[in-house]
């Protein structure tokens, strides 16, 4: 008795139903609610938007109230009735909606089921739970990670390096309290939005329907398993996981892979290694889908460690067994893991970029590169390269050569200018650091010469520079031979024909050209292990 009462009471309360899910040889289809429960619907989230809308503009609503004569008591009687008004139709559109999914037998059924996991959480309720899409807050807690004993510590010194390496640069930087006030607010209200579009409301109600179908692809057709992952400070992730142990030998190896700023596990770049047959965890950042929160740095760096935690804990994948995938803005989450997690096996980073600094100060007016600066550098400082050149293991860059979204010149009615595409400061970040009496003030200049030309230019430079593959290898392979293969590795060079020979040899070892614009879907050819210093080519 307890329990149907329960369930009835639930019914009112509980998640939106949004598809039955394929059971063996009975297809998935979607849920259709009934008018009462359509209808009803719509008019709840309408006031709750509404009311969501109002308090972001609180500001705003409450000087327009003040200056049409609100602000006073005839005038918060009046608004105090429109409020009863609204308050008497949510409750009775909440009352009728319930009324709706009562009187459906599929949403019925999922209720039991829903009741029936939560009274009674165990692997045979959550199978059954799993054959329901629904809104992702009613879905139970798969995995919590909170740093504790060696680990956490660990985890909490590597934050405390970052968070004091950001202190000295910031109090290296200048700017008046002015720029300093205007810059919190400008991220604060538009700037995060503009950074991180995926995370507001309006975006991920465009993408709902499309994110919904990808979904059920991925979990019907490619036997994905949803969870959800309860971060270190309460967020809650929405992830998906392709298991292809047994099935394939690439199924070995775990991608994790990351979005971009608008990007979504269920319609993102996590497609490509899945083509290719590798087990792969697909995740939502804080704000995306049916994830909670908010994209901002340090939540970020969270959600990556109980990713990552629970791709070791849970899902049984050594580090050595993991390999990290990321596009455009993901690139700081693929960092992060490399950063965070050395042992892990590689690290490819699609249409990404060094530092987002220069990237939004070309994109924003030049009067505002100051408070640009400010800002992004206080509260979003997404320096990709910083975290990257900590991490030791093989590194493959993907250039897009038309990339709109990471150059920082593009002429009207053109392609962007090679030249200013930031995945070369990336590049160039990453090999100054690794091979520096390689890469100095005597090969810059050639190196980035070659990165400014198309892939067919690079061809013949390198031709006309007689670069040989075998023989810079076996320089390379010399060095790991006698001292190991850690970095920084101090190659001597005599030969300056040589060592330019060399620098190029490097570029065309951890970056490829991919012919395309940044949103486009990378083939699977362009996804494979990257070199790794002292192996055979």
């Amino acid at each position: 008795m307890a329990e149907v009462a329960s369930t009835t009471i639930w019914t009112f309360y509980g998640p939106r139903l949004l598809r039955i899910m394929r059971r063996g040889d009975v297809a998935g289809y979607n849920y259709q609610p009934n008018f009462l429960e359509s209808f009803s619907d719509r008019i709840v989230y309408t006031i709750r938007a509404a009311l969501s809308a109002t308090y972001w503009c609180s500001p705003v609503v409450i000087v327009m109230l003040y200056r049409r004569g609100y602000c006073n008591v005839e005038g918060i009687q009046g608004l105090s009735k429109i409020a009863l008004s609204l308050f008497a139709v949510y409750a009775l559109a909440f009352l009728f909606r319930g009324i709706g999914r009562l009187s459906n037998a599929d949403y019925r059924n999922f209720m039991a089921t829903f009741v029936q996991a939560r009274n009674n959480p165990c692997q045979r309720t959550r199978e059954q739970l799993a054959g329901y899409d629904f809104e992702f807050w009613g879905w139970p807690v798969d995995y919590k990670w909170s740093p504790s004993g060696a680990d956490g510590d660990k985890k909490r010194r590597q934050r405390n390096v970052a968070a004091n390496r950001k202190s000295q640069n910031q109090t290296s930087q200048s700017s008046s309290l002015t720029v300093k006030i205007l810059g919190y607010l400008a991220m604060h209200s538009f700037g995060q939005k503009m950074i991180y579009p995926g995370s507001t409301s309006l975006m991920n109600f465009i993408v709902s329907s499309m994110l919904n179908q990808g979904r059920a692809n991925l979990i019907e057709e490619k036997n994905g398993k949803r969870a959800k992952i309860q971060t270190e400070d309460n967020n809650e992730l929405d992830t998906v996981f392709v298991d292809r142990r047994g099935q394939h030998r690439n199924g070995e190896i775990l991608v994790i892979a990351s979005e971009g700023n608008a990007g979504f596990y269920e319609m993102g770049c996590s497609g490509t290694p899945i083509e290719l047959s590798y087990s792969v965890l697909g995740w939502n950042r804080p704000g995306f889908g049916g994830s909670t929160g908010t994209p901002w740095p340090d939540s970020e760096e969270k959600a990556v460690e109980a990713v990552v935690m629970y791709a070791i804990n849970k899902l049984g994948f050594e580090p050595r067994n993991i390999a990290v995938f990321a596009w455009s803005i993901g690139g700081y989450s693929g960092a992060l893991m490399a950063r965070n997690f050395p042992d892990i096996k590689f690290v490819v980073l699609d249409a990404t970029f060094d530092d987002l600094v220069p990237l939004a100060i070309s994109k924003m007016p030049s009067s505002w590169s100051n408070l640009v600066t400010q800002s992004v550098r206080t509260y979003m400082d997404l320096n990709i390269a910083e975290k990257l050149l900590d991490y030791q293991g093989p590194i493959l860059l993907i250039r897009r050569t038309r990339d709109e979204m990471i150059s920082t010149s593009v002429p009207n009615d053109s392609h962007p200018d090679l030249s200013t595409n930031r995945g070369n400061d990336l590049l160039l970040k990453v090999l100054q650091f690794r091979y520096p009496t390689i890469v100095d003030n005597t090969t810059l200049p050639v190196m980035k010469r070659f990165l400014s030309l198309q892939t067919f230019r690079q061809v013949q430079m390198l031709q006309e520079k007689d670069v040989e593959y075998e023989v810079c290898n076996e320089l390379v392979t010399q060095h790991v031979a006698q001292n190991g293969p850690h970095f920084p590795m101090n190659i001597s060079v005599d030969q300056p024909g040589l060592k330019e020979k060399l620098s190029l040899f490097l570029i065309t070892m951890h970056m490829d050209n991919f012919e395309s614009t940044h949103n486009a879907p990378l083939p699977g050819k362009f996804f494979r292990k990257p070199w790794i210093p002292g192996a055979r080519l």
